[in-house]
This record gives C-alpha cells, sequence and structure tokens, in this order.
C-alpha cells in the first residue's frame, strides 16, 4: 500500500470514529446554518446536526450565536440523525422525546398532579408518570400532598411499554445537583461561618442539618440553646430552615460541628454584674443528681443547690425528697465562679421574709451566739451541725457535754435538733466551732450575772425605804 493510499484509509478511519455518538454525550460543533425552527450544526459527521432554535436565543427572543460559531451541546438522540440540546430535554412533548431522555440521561421537567398510593402521579407533557415517595425529595415526605400543584425537574428511571409504564426520581436530579455544588458549598463551611440550612433528620443526640450539596453537620443538643434541652425536637423539626454557626470542621473525617446557641449572647457574659453572694433568686429545680440539685436561675444560668445544703433527715439521701423536679422556691446564692460557670445556691425555706423576696445579706453568726442546728453527721473527732443553708459547724467531742464512755451517736442522732454555742467563725463564715457544753457554761455565767446584778440593787432600795418610814416618823411628830 502506498503512501497516498494509507493516509487516505487513516482520514477514512478517523471519520468513521468521529460519527460514532451515543446519547448524553457532550459534544462541540460549529453553527453552519439557520432553519425556520432548528440549527444545523457541523460536528464532524456525514450529515450536520440539529438543535432546536428556541435553545439558541436569550431573554428576549433573539439568536445568540451567528454562522461560524463553536457551540456545545449534548446527543440526545441519534436515531435517523443526531439531535442536540444545550437543556437536555425539559420540554419534551413526545414519546420518542421521552425515550430519548430515558437512554441518555437527561431531565424533563414535569407538574405533579396528585398524590397516589406509594407516590404521586407526574404529568410530562401528553404522558402520565408515576414517581415513588421515596424518590420526590431528599429528605423524608410525611406529607405527599405539599408536592401537588409543583413542578419539577426530573429523571426518567423506567420507560416500558412505549412509553406506557414511565417512572420518575426527582431525587436524582437533586442529588446530581448536590454533588455538582458540594465543592462550592464546602469551601463556604468553614469555623466562624454563619450559614443556613434545612434540618434533614432529628435522632436523640441532635439534628442532621443539610447546608447544600449534599454536605450535612451535626447540630448536637447541647449546643442548641443556653438553658437545658431534654429533646431535640423541643427546639427543631426535620424540614426546618434554621440559620446555624460553624463551630468546628473536622478534615480528616470531614464531620461538621453546628450551634445555634452561639448565635445568641452568652448568658453567663453578664452574671458577675447580675448576681451577688447573698442574693435571693426565684428558681426552677431542672434535675435531682446522688450529690445535689441543680437549680434554674435564668434561662442558660444553671446553679447547683448541694446535698450538704439540706438540713439532714437522718436517712442516707433523705434531702432529695424535700425537692422535685420541676418545681420553684427562693434559692440563696452561696457562691459564684464565672471562670467555671458554676454558681452555688441553697434553698431558703418557705414562709420567711428571705423567701418572699427579700436581697439583704443573710443573717450573720457571731461569736458567743447561741443557736438551733440539726445533727448532720458524725465523725471520730465530733459531730457536724447544720446551722443554716451553707454553714455548718462542727462540735468537738470535748464540746459535747458528754462523759466519755457515753454513745454520741445515741446522744445525738443525726436529723436530731441541738442547741449550740458559737465558739468560733472565720470572716467567711464557712469554718464554725460550736459547743453544746457551752450553753450550760453560758446560762449559768447570765444567772450569776442576773443574780449579782439584784443583789447589787437590793441595799439601795432597802436605805431607800429606811429613809421613807423616818421622814413619816418626824411628820406623826
Amino acid at each position: 500500500m502506498s503512501e497516498h493510499e494509507e493516509d487516505f484509509a487513516a482520514m477514512f478511519e478517523a471519520s468513521v470514529k468521529a460519527r460514532q455518538f451515543t446519547r448524553g454525550q457532550t459534544i462541540e460543533g460549529t453553527v453552519v446554518a439557520f432553519g425556520p425552527d432548528v440549527a444545523f450544526i457541523d460536528v464532524g459527521s456525514k450529515g450536520e446536526a440539529e438543535i432546536d432554535l428556541a435553545e439558541l436565543k436569550d431573554a428576549d427572543g433573539d439568536v445568540e450565536f451567528s454562522i461560524g460559531d463553536r457551540i456545545q451541546a449534548m446527543v440526545v438522540s441519534t436515531s435517523g440523525g443526531i439531535v442536540l440540546s444545550r437543556r437536555g430535554v425539559r420540554n419534551a412533548a413526545t414519546q420518542r422525546e421521552l425515550e430519548d431522555a430515558f437512554q441518555a440521561g437527561l431531565a424533563v421537567e414535569g407538574k405533579v398532579e396528585k398524590a397516589v398510593k406509594g407516590g404521586l402521579e407526574v404529568r410530562l407533557a401528553r404522558e402520565r408518570a408515576f414517581c415513588p415517595l421515596s424518590q420526590i425529595d431528599v429528605v423524608r415526605t410525611e406529607d405527599p400532598s405539599v408536592h401537588v400543584g409543583q413542578t419539577y425537574t426530573f429523571h426518567i428511571i423506567e420507560y416500558k411499554d412505549s412509553g406506557k409504564s414511565i417512572v420518575v426520581s426527582r431525587r436524582r436530579h437533586l442529588e446530581e445537583q448536590q454533588r455538582a455544588n458540594a465543592a462550592a458549598v464546602r469551601q463556604s463551611i468553614v469555623p466562624g461561618a454563619i450559614l443556613t440550612g434545612r434540618v434533614a433528620s432529628v435522632p436523640a443526640f441532635g439534628a442532621f442539618v443539610d447546608l447544600g450539596g449534599g454536605i450535612q453537620g451535626l447540630l448536637h443538643v447541647s449546643d442548641m440553646a443556653w438553658s437545658r434541652v431534654t429533646s431535640p425536637n423541643e427546639v427543631v423539626a426535620a424540614g426546618d430552615q434554621i440559620t446555624v454557626k460553624v463551630l468546628r470542621v473536622d478534615d480528616a473525617t470531614q464531620k461538621i460541628s453546628l450551634g445555634l446557641k452561639q448565635l445568641q449572647g452568652d448568658p453567663w457574659a453578664t452574671v458577675a454584674t447580675a448576681y451577688a453572694v447573698g442574693d435571693v433568686r426565684t428558681g426552677r429545680v431542672t434535675r435531682v443528681a446522688e450529690f445535689g440539685a441543680f437549680v434554674e436561675l435564668e434561662p442558660g444560668i444553671e446553679a447547683l443547690a448541694h446535698a450538704s445544703t439540706f438540713a439532714p433527715t437522718g436517712r442516707s439521701g433523705g434531702w432529695a425528697s424535700s425537692i422535685a423536679v420541676g418545681s420553684t422556691g427562693a434559692f440563696e446564692i452561696l457562691s459564684i465562679d464565672t471562670a467555671q460557670k458554676r454558681i452555688g445556691v441553697a434553698r431558703v425555706e418557705e414562709g420567711t421574709s428571705r423567701a418572699a423576696g427579700a436581697t439583704s445579706a443573710p443573717g450573720a453568726l457571731v461569736a458567743g451566739a447561741i443557736v438551733t442546728g440539726k445533727v448532720e453527721r458524725h465523725e471520730q473527732f465530733g459531730v457536724f451541725v447544720f446551722l443554716s443553708p451553707g454553714r455548718t459547724g462542727l462540735m468537738p467531742l470535748a464540746e459535747t457535754g458528754l462523759e466519755r464512755d457515753m454513745d454520741v451517736r445515741k446522744a445525738f442522732p443525726i436529723g436530731s435538733e441541738v442547741e449550740v454555742v458559737v465558739q468560733e467563725i472565720d470572716a467567711a463564715g464557712r469554718r464554725i466551732r460550736v459547743s453544746k457544753k457551752a450553753v450550760a457554761e453560758q446560762r449559768e455565767q447570765a444567772e450569776l450575772r442576773e443574780y449579782a446584778a439584784r443583789q447589787e440593787a437590793a441595799p439601795t432600795a432597802s436605805l431607800g425605804t429606811m429613809a421613807d418610814n423616818l421622814r413619816k416618823a418626824l411628820k406623826g411628830r
């Protein structure tokens, strides 16, 4: 074979390959002519390809291309000639166009006409199609009627019996869009970004939020509100459009953490100025643990009433029966730690002036005062006496007034009332030393002082009487 024949054979083979187009393939060609309804495109095949002239017009109806311009389009049919489309066959009007769209995997437009068993009936031009309920959206649809009357873009996933049985999917089209947009969406997902998304699902631990492009982030229940949220369904529901803040993005696992409460001011920012030790505030008991009760003073501000601040009952954990979850009451603030976001409180007994709203400092304990408390617990070195919420005094064994062979536990049962003298107390009022023995001693001393005062006053009274009598006797003379 001569060199000329070899070149001709190569050119012929290349031309044959150029004519082998498939549905769904994107190709490039040159505009060579315009007809009344179509434009003719040279794509390197034996004949020109055709494209609907309407697809080459702008919004004003003017053709945007001229002869000689290059154009990209998708092959939607190869039967009886090559047919191209720049927008698929969304306005398909014939069974042939619908079949071509099915074969090429192109999108079509359809209107949802009614809900039927298991899905929805969709009108594609003059044909009816069925869309299973699971294929109408990327999230579960609880009420199919919300789609009735809507015009959507679908993919034909099944085409049988010359168009008598057509099954479509909107979900496939949405997922394709999500994949196409995923890269752009991910670039916008950075810590600190504020984004709008749709709640995809609500498990027990939070909510998954679709941020677009099929990318989901987790809104944990602890980041939904500053106040305690027992169930995420209290805050959001599937399908809700919400605005969230990106808290963290794990590049290794692609996990995204979102926050809702972070878009609101942190209530702890004002605690230092809004609260003070000694204040009495109304609070609501949110939960009771082994070590104490949690009390919500305001949304996002939760305090702890430690078990030790409750009056002893003589039973282990008996304090818990005196306070119920959901109940409200007055609580005195004992301590504030803004760095650790902790507030210690103690319940104020109902009926007292402080419980009614007084905000003055708590009644001060002073050395020498006789007070009544309740036995809280026993130790080898003494007895702890509950004096008031947040104030417990230590009564050393030597101050119980008991003989050495006597049983301290029997003499001072837990929960029983005991009268004691405050012997020592520090400036903060937290280290307190009390004595039962000193009560009797102090009262004896008080009685002696009272007796001595009476004795000092008695002679004066007697002399006065004698003088009066003398005056009376002299007058009688």
